[in-house]
């Protein structure tokens, strides 16, 4: 349980390594205007992390005509896959992979994307060689904050979760670990936590 292969450091990628939140929240507002509805982009934004098949309810509600989901989550698509040639990392993400993996981590992405969508983000990250596992939307049947993205993380990344980090930007990256008690430490960004590195989680795997 304490060799270095078996750890892990598992990453959501929108808003997390990526400059993608804002471009979400503005799509999404579009897709619904589109339908006939006025969602708040404030009210988008905070729901940003979770899977389309629960923003939609969060935003929507249970009693919503469910024959229009597919129809806005594939106008939420089409507009989002605008900004594919233009996506941007935030400051320091590939680097951060990097580091992760020199020190000995299984650098695994778990993102809500679909697979075309997170396709188009690794590329603009550009940080393949660190990267040892992916999982996404498609991969699983429920997503988050349902647990089933990161459980198939780990079965990729063939790492028990006692043994593994998660990074995340959202309350619905820690529901979706279950950690009731809330995220262990809070960073700026992608750019400041290598600064604190030796004094976190991710000092080095087997610690």
């Amino acid at each position: 349980m304490e060799s270095r292969s078996l750890s892990a450091v598992l990453f959501d990628v929108d808003g997390t390594l990526m400059d993608t939140n804002y471009l979400h929240s503005v799509a999404w507002w579009e897709a619904f205007r589109q339908m006939g509805h006025t969602v708040a982009t404030a009210s988008i934004h905070r729901a940003i992390g979770m899977g389309a098949d629960r923003l939609l309810e969060h935003l929507l509600g249970k009693n919503r005509d469910r024959d229009e989901d597919a129809a806005i989550s594939t106008a939420h698509q089409v507009l989002y896959a605008q900004y594919f040639s233009r996506l941007t990392p935030l400051e320091g993400a590939a680097d951060l992979l990097r580091e992760c993996a020199s020190r000995g981590w299984k650098v695994v992405l778990a993102s809500s994307a679909q697979s075309k969508e997170l396709g188009a983000m690794r590329e603009a990250l550009g940080a393949d060689d660190a990267i040892t596992a992916v999982t996404c939307a498609d991969d699983v049947k429920a997503s988050k904050p349902a647990p089933d993205l990161v459980e198939t993380a780990l079965k990729r990344a063939a790492v028990p979760a006692d043994r593994a980090v998660f990074i995340g930007d959202t309350v619905w990256d820690v529901q979706a670990c279950r950690l009731g008690a809330g995220a262990t430490a809070v960073y700026q960004g992608p750019s400041d936590l290598p600064s604190h590195i030796d004094d976190s989680l991710l000092a080095s795997p087997g610690q």
